[in-house]
């Protein structure tokens, strides 16, 4: 092919891709501050990566969470658009073209991050179970968590190991970490989403409770669960690559300041609201991890 040519379809390509990313980038501002918030400390390949994978991820919650019965979608075909973005999510890297946008992001991430096609299958087998579970015993429960957010913990840490040579061990430790990180966020948002998953969607996620009901006695055992996982995500966090400290710092930071207002909120209260970390203190949190990330770093090596 002509040089000049070659020059003219890969520039036009690179535009193409940088498009992709800014719808990414579009949802994720739209859909979550917090995470918003979080991805900004990141290296810049790393933020978008991270946006490409969220903005799949929401996508898929979209799909199974009214989006697309507002629309007027009937139960069985809401169903088939699982079926069909999952495939379309799975044959997304062996193409370098896609006339989805977020697929096309997405696609370059996936590729180049080696995300694993059983976490993908995973998490979609989760959302399919929000389309007729309308609550779960405690293996169900701990199925839906790690699909819905143990494997996508999972996908962030390929993200932020890619290029990266970590012994089988270390990474051991960080994938278990990771996916506590994904369980702990996964079970605060049931806490805090009580009054609209049981009133609007119908769903009662925790196993044991029932809906709307909420004694203090299981909201506290509940904290302590999350409390439980956090504490496993912040053990390991100094052997992250600084790239990515920061911004999963300012993430974890931020979900146990949003767990210590839930626990001191009466339980019958958050049948009723959702509980949120007010603008300044997020500014505040994130402020703290930047200065705090190099340090964790010291730490974890000397340890």
């Amino acid at each position: 092919m002509n040089p000049d040519i070659r020059a003219f379809l890969e520039a036009a390509l690179n535009r193409y891709h940088r498009a992709s990313l800014g719808a990414s980038r579009t949802v994720i501002a739209t859909y979550s501050t917090s995470f918003s918030l979080a991805t900004r400390l990141l290296s810049a390949q790393m933020r978008a990566d991270i946006r490409n994978l969220y903005a799949v991820v929401r996508i898929a919650d979209e799909i199974v969470d009214g989006t697309a019965a507002a629309a007027g979608c009937a139960t069985d075909s809401i169903a088939q658009l699982l079926d069909d973005y999952e495939h379309a999510v799975l044959t997304a890297p062996g193409r370098r073209f896609h006339t989805d946008l977020i697929l096309q992001a997405y696609a370059d991430t996936a590729r180049r991050c080696g995300f694993r096609e059983d976490h993908v299958r995973a998490f979609f087998a989760s959302m399919r179970r929000d389309l007729s579970a309308k609550d779960h015993d405690s293996g169900s429960f701990d199925d839906y968590v790690h699909g819905s957010a143990e494997v996508i913990g999972l996908l962030c840490l390929s993200v932020f190991l890619n290029g990266r040579i970590v012994g089988v061990s270390r990474r051991r430790e960080l994938e278990e970490g990771a996916r506590s990180l994904g369980a702990a966020f996964q079970k605060i948002n049931f806490l805090r989403d009580l009054a609209e998953d049981q009133t609007q969607l119908g769903r009662t996620y925790f196993p044991g409770l029932r809906a709307g009901e909420l004694t203090e006695e299981h909201k506290n055992m509940l904290i302590d669960d999350i409390r439980l996982d956090l504490d496993r995500a912040r053990g390991v966090m100094g052997w992250l690559p600084l790239q990515a400290r920061a911004g999963v710092l300012a993430a974890l930071d931020l979900f146990s300041s949003l767990t210590d207002t839930i626990a001191a909120t009466p339980a019958p209260e958050l049948l009723n609201t959702r509980i949120r970390v007010r603008p300044l203190r997020k500014a505040g949190i994130a402020a703290a991890a930047v200065v705090r990330a190099p340090i964790m770093g010291i730490r974890g090596a000397a340890s």
